[in-house]
């Protein structure tokens, strides 16, 4: 499985941005999704998850700096998930990666080593 990660980039203070990870070699019906991000000098941390598919949609899960404000989302059709970041601040400046962990349930994973597969990363700078 291959994750590739795009719509990194700048913006102000209470702009938006939407992140894109792709996927390919695998359907990924089976796995949850998931958004975490590094800042410079700092641990990768969780931002966003959201499940496998399932019969009554998909169930998602933020971390408390983000909820909100931000909006995970996957269309299980192109394999794809986004998250959508409305109201950026100066410290949601980081490196944001995607991730897939393959789940026997309904788990939204917020621990990196529960994820099998990695995007690169893409950057993300608000600025003040």
């Amino acid at each position: 499985v291959q994750l590739q990660a795009s719509g990194g980039g700048l913006a102000q203070a209470g702009g938006s941005l939407r992140l894109s990870c792709a996927a390919s070699g695998r359907a990924l019906n089976q796995y949850a999704l998931g958004w975490f991000r590094q800042a410079a000098g700092k641990e990768r941390e969780f931002v966003a998850a959201i499940s496998r598919s399932g019969g009554n949609g998909f169930l998602a899960s933020y971390a408390d700096t983000v909820k909100g404000r931000f909006t995970i989302s996957r269309d299980r059709a192109q394999n794809t998930m986004h998250l959508h970041m409305d109201s950026l601040k100066s410290e949601d400046t980081a490196v944001y990666y995607c991730g897939a962990g393959y789940q026997r349930t309904y788990g939204r994973p917020v621990e990196t080593h529960r994820y099998d597969y990695w995007g690169r990363g893409t950057l993300v700078t608000v600025s003040s």
